[in-house]
């Protein structure tokens, strides 16, 4: 089974109010996190979505990754660059670069559980997270979606992704604005 990791991170972070991906969390840049989680993940190839603007700089001392680099911002056109990387993969499991407290161990949890199933993703206190496991079956009805969404609607009308119960509200924690990356920097996650 070949399986690959997309780690998005192309979106404009207007509501950080500046390049949150490079602000440095825990002497490294945000995104370097969210790739870190990446590589743990089991796959072959960790490939990352970046608007044009996030290549200058932050990819000289950057863990070893595949960047495709996209003119678009939207959640729904990164996604679908992703996976037209992912070519011939059997799945993709989808990070966002956002999100520098994913647990380790997850990804391979959501690799046990898929079997036949769409996708597969962590639940904590009932709310989905990520990382997404997305299944090849899942890539054509990726090539659908529009606008600044993910696969988020799609896999909530679908009745085979399979869910996989933690107890890491990490899962969720993602850095939208300033305060969410001081909360995270103090050790706690934001809410």
């Amino acid at each position: 089974m070949t399986r690959v990791a997309l780690v998005l991170a192309a979106g404009l972070a207007t509501r950080f109010g500046s390049d949150k991906l490079s602000a440095p969390l825990n002497g490294e840049p945000l995104l370097f996190h969210a790739i870190r989680a990446a590589r743990a993940a089991p796959v072959s190839r960790v490939i990352v979505v970046a608007r044009r603007g996030l290549e200058t700089g932050i990819w000289e001392s950057s863990p070893p990754v595949e960047i495709v680099r996209i003119a678009s911002t939207s959640l729904s056109q990164s996604l679908q660059a992703g996976i037209a990387a992912a070519a011939t993969a059997d799945g993709a499991f989808v990070f966002l670069g956002d999100m520098p407290r994913i647990p380790l161990g997850i990804a391979e949890r959501l690799a046990h559980a898929i079997g036949d199933g769409f996708a597969a993703m962590p639940r904590e206190g009932g709310r989905p997270g990520h990382p997404v496991l997305l299944s090849a079956r899942a890539f054509p009805a990726i090539a659908g979606l529009t606008g600044d969404q993910g696969a988020g609607k799609l896999l909530r009308q679908r009745p085979d992704v399979v869910f996989v119960d933690c107890t890491d509200p990490a899962i969720h924690a993602d850095v939208d604005v300033p305060a969410d990356l001081a909360q995270l920097r103090s050790g706690t996650e934001p809410g």
